[in-house]
């Protein structure tokens, strides 16, 4: 059974989140399809219990921190703070270039962490500003999407948006449904995905699916990313079985989610432990 208000109260979350900024009741009824009617009742719900506020001055409304608060809560429950990050620093330094950490999150995938391990020269800093990843055009969104089905896979990409976006993309930015169902053929033949001047000009990135035990459903991903100029084509394929074992730590080491609370503490304190122990020998083998 839908319910209808409780939908139109996340979608006003989720577009005053994009951007972090304080937007207009008049903007937020068009964007969303809503009678200006509708639109206050809810925003005026939401301001009450503690999501939204208005702004006096201008009477514009934004977020409070309190989804902020919450998002942080449970991105330490989950674990991947102290269990992934501890991989990703290292496997950053390896690559020496700027290194992500995303999980699948329903129909979208969301990057969740990151690490730069460019010490000098060009170093790369994303200019995206949205924590969702674009499918079609990152190598992290084609990883992921050559784990699953054709269909399955443009099914995702059209709830996220489809490509008609490509044009806020690079120049090498996938433009048609046969190009993507193409590359992710090739995707899964290779084994990890490939992004030349895609999300973003001048830039490289390679990117391998997180699997469940190793060969289930895919959890997330883990990327690099860096100058074109640096991460030539050649150099993109020779950093790939990094990236490739990486993920593989990172499905054999991935914080569990279910089971009972005992139990789960339980696991998630040995897979903490061995963590550790492998950034301790990685640092003792540095030093």
């Amino acid at each position: 059974m839908a319910h209808v208000p409780a939908e139109r109260c996340l979608a006003i979350i989720e577009l005053l989140a994009d951007g972090a900024r304080a937007v207009p009741l008049g903007e937020i009824a068009e964007r969303l399809t809503l009678p200006k009617s509708g639109a206050h009742r809810l925003l005026a719900t939401l301001v009450d219990l503690g999501w939204a506020e208005k702004d006096p001055d201008t009477n514009f409304y934004r977020l409070t921190m309190r989804l902020a608060v919450l998002g942080q809560q449970f991105y330490v429950a989950t674990g991947i703070p102290d269990i992934c990050q501890p991989i990703l620093d290292r496997f950053a330094q390896q690559c020496r270039e700027f290194a992500r950490l995303a999980v699948v999150d329903g129909h979208s995938l969301v990057w969740v962490a990151h690490a730069q391990g460019a010490s000098g020269g060009l170093m790369y800093q994303p200019s995206l500003t949205s924590n969702t990843v674009p499918l079609f055009a990152t190598a992290s969104g084609k990883a992921w999407l050559a784990t699953l089905s054709s269909e399955e896979a443009m099914r995702f990409v059209m709830k996220n948006g489809g490509l008609k976006d490509a044009g806020r993309y690079g120049p090498g930015v996938i433009r048609s449904v046969e190009a993507l169902l193409r590359e992710l053929k090739a995707t899964a033949r290779r084994g990890y995905g490939l992004a030349f001047n895609e999300a973003e000009f001048g830039v490289t990135a390679v990117a391998a699916a997180i699997r469940a035990n190793g060969s289930g459903s895919a959890l997330g991903t883990v990327s690099i990313a860096g100058p074109s100029a640096r991460i030539t084509e050649r150099r993109a394929h020779e950093l790939a079985p990094i990236v490739l074992r990486t993920a593989v730590e990172l499905s054999n080491l991935w914080p569990l989610r279910v089971g009972d609370g005992k139990s789960r503490r339980r696991q998630e304190g040995q897979a903490t432990g061995r963590s550790r122990r492998v950034l301790a020998d990685a640092e003792a083998k540095r030093g």
